[in-house]
C-alpha cells in the first residue's frame, strides 16, 4: 500500500480507510508520527485519523451488543451423594502435657542496694619547704680561710715560695707559688663535685668525677693534717716524702681537670650525634 499521489490535500475521510488498511497490515494501531510520515500529512490530520482509528464505530457497537452469549454449562447428572466431614480427634502429645504442667515458682533474688559513690578527699600535698643556701657561704668562708692558710704554709715548708716568673721582662713582678696548691686542689674538688652531683651527666664522666672528687678531698685533708702536725712540732722543712707528694700536686690536678673536661665534652657530642 502506498500513500496517495495526488498533489491536493487528502481529506480525513479519505485517509481513514487507508489508515485502517495499513493498521490491519501492521497488526497494531500506527502512531501519530507514523501516520504523518506514511501519508505525508500534518499533525492535525494525523491526530484526527488516529482518533478515528482508536474510536469504535456504530456498526462495531451493534455487533458487540447483538452477539449471542456463551452457553452456560449445567450439571445434568443430578445431585451426588452428600459427603459429611467430621473433625478428627485431637490427641494431646506428651510434650504438650509436660509443657502445660506448672513448674516451680522461682522467687526473685533480692538485689542489694548500691551505695552512692563517695568522692574520697584527695590528700593535700604540702609545698616542700625551700632550703636556703646562704649558710653554705658562711661555712665556705671559714673553710676557705683555714684551707688557704694551711696549703700556703705547707707550700712554704715544701719549697714553694716567692719567685720571679718573668725575668728580664718584668724583674719586679713576683708571685708566691704556694697559692697554687689551694687554687688547684680545692678548686678541682669543687669542679668535680659539681659534675658528680649534676643530673644528666653521662655515666662515664660522672664515675670519673665521683672518684676524683673523693681522692681530691682526701688529699686536701691529708695536706692539712701534715701541715698542722709539722707546725705543732716546730718543723721548718718538710720531709722529702711530703715534699715530693706536694710538688706533684699541681701536675696531677691539671691532668685530672683536663681529663674530666674532655669526658664531659666527648659524651655531650656523642649524645648529640645519637
Amino acid at each position: 500500500m502506498t500513500a496517495p499521489a495526488s498533489t491536493y490535500p487528502t481529506a480525513v475521510a479519505d485517509l481513514v480507510p487507508l489508515a485502517r488498511q495499513w493498521a490491519a497490515e501492521l497488526g497494531v494501531t500506527p502512531s501519530r508520527n507514523g501516520l504523518m510520515k506514511r501519508f505525508r500529512i500534518g499533525d492535525n490530520k494525523a491526530n484526527a485519523v488516529l482518533a478515528a482509528l482508536t474510536s469504535t464505530t456504530p456498526d462495531e457497537r451493534v455487533t458487540a451488543a447483538t452477539a449471542p452469549a456463551a452457553p452456560v454449562m449445567t450439571d445434568v447428572a443430578g445431585p451426588g451423594p452428600e459427603i459429611t466431614t467430621e473433625p478428627a480427634p485431637v490427641v494431646a502429645s506428651p510434650q504438650a502435657a509436660v509443657d502445660a504442667a506448672p513448674g516451680p515458682v522461682i522467687a526473685p533474688t533480692p538485689v542489694a542496694p548500691v551505695a552512692a559513690p563517695t568522692t574520697a578527699a584527695l590528700p593535700v600535698v604540702k609545698a616542700r619547704p625551700k632550703v636556703r643556701s646562704w649558710p653554705v657561704f658562711l661555712i665556705g668562708l671559714g673553710a676557705f680561710v683555714g684551707i688557704w692558710s694551711g696549703w700556703v704554709e705547707l707550700g712554704a715548708l715544701t719549697g714553694f715560695g716567692v719567685v720571679h716568673p718573668l725575668p728580664g721582662i718584668a724583674d719586679n713582678f713576683s708571685i708566691n707559688t704556694a697559692i697554687t696548691l689551694p687554687l688547684g686542689m680545692e678548686a678541682y674538688a669543687a669542679y668535680a663535685l659539681k659534675a658528680w652531683m649534676t643530673s644528666g651527666v653521662p655515666a662515664r664522666a660522672r664515675k670519673f668525677a665521683k672518684w676524683s672528687t673523693i681522692i681530691a678531698l682526701m688529699v686536701g685533708a691529708l695536706g692539712q693534717i701534715a701541715y698542722h702536725l709539722m707546725a705543732a712540732q716546730g718543723i721548718t722543712a718538710a720531709p722529702w716524702q711530703i715534699t715530693t707528694a706536694v710538688a706533684c700536686l699541681p701536675v696531677i690536678v691539671l691532668g685530672l681537670a683536663a681529663t674530666l673536661a674532655h669526658l664531659l665534652a666527648n659524651d655531650e657530642e656523642a649524645a648529640g650525634q645519637r
